[in-house]
């Protein structure tokens, strides 16, 4: 496992994500996720899980110290005292007196993004948090993002795949020394994985397909990925990426599959993307 360094954040670069997991099963999976070495989980108050996370966490008896832990506040918790209530609740649902990593999990152009990003910033100050950063953000949101705080912003996580466009998000991120946070990596599975060239490079590496796609991820600069599962051989799956190397035309070619197919999370709220 290798961890991004993100402006003071050092940011395991394979994590567990949560969304969709519950109860019992997400608890389970959590102190799995950690028995077999992941060493961040990705979570968010609107998963509406923090607190089997938290009991996960507990179970897997693995130092607090070792674990860094996502969460993010909802988009209609963004106006100062929501988002600071936002960020107590999933303390208190998750059993801990800080979070690694605080994101506005999605934009919202009702709530003046000074007001947001102060109230990010004031929930670090005061312990809560030790980094802040954004997800689904656009390019002109980080900007604006970037020239509105003190604290750095270390990450922006977005939906990113080989069969999306991101290389704008991407630019932006690495210009300003964040880390981007792949959410949905291996798309949805399916025509993603049994592409040729994913194929390809599976049979020569002695790996899996969705192997191949996480190491396309992690073998970038500055992108964390954060596969979700419900199974547990697939979480020890997931993780066995570091121990092997994509060539520099193995990574063209899956990266020349973008723009294959569309987005997966574009909701009525969303921001306006950026153009491909």
């Amino acid at each position: 496992m290798h961890n991004v360094e993100a402006n003071g954040a050092s940011i395991p670069a394979l994590g567990m994500g949560t969304w969709t997991l519950e109860g019992e099963a997400c608890a389970s999976l959590v102190a799995d996720a950690l028995a077999l070495g992941y060493r961040h989980i990705d979570t968010a108050a609107a998963y509406k899980n923090e607190q089997a996370v938290g009991e996960g966490l507990r179970a897997s008896g693995v130092s607090r110290d070792d674990i860094f832990v996502t969460t993010k506040a909802w988009w209609t918790d963004l106006a100062a005292g929501d988002l600071r209530r936002s960020a107590e609740d999933s303390l208190r649902r998750l059993g801990l007196d800080y979070v690694n990593l605080l994101l506005i999990h999605w934009p919202n152009p009702e709530i003046p993004l000074k007001e947001s990003i102060a109230a990010l910033n004031k929930v670090k100050a005061d312990g809560l948090a030790r980094h802040i950063g954004v997800s689904n953000f656009p390019t002109a949101l980080v900007a604006e993002a970037l020239a509105l705080t003190d604290e750095p912003l270390v990450a922006n996580q977005v939906e990113n795949h080989p069969y999306l466009d991101q290389r704008k998000v991407y630019e932006a991120c690495r210009a300003a020394g964040m880390a981007m946070t792949s959410y949905c990596p291996i798309y949805r599975g399916g025509g993603l994985l049994s592409e040729p060239v994913v194929q390809a490079a599976a049979s020569a590496h002695g790996k899996t397909p969705g192997q191949i796609v996480l190491r396309w991820h992690v073998q970038q600069d500055g992108i964390v990925a954060i596969p979700r599962t419900s199974k547990k051989e697939r979480l020890a799956e997931n993780i066995d990426v570091f121990d092997f190397a994509l060539s520099d035309a193995e990574m063209a070619g899956i990266t020349a599959l973008r723009g294959k197919a569309p987005r997966i999370c574009d909701y009525a709220f969303s921001p306006k993307w950026d153009a491909a």
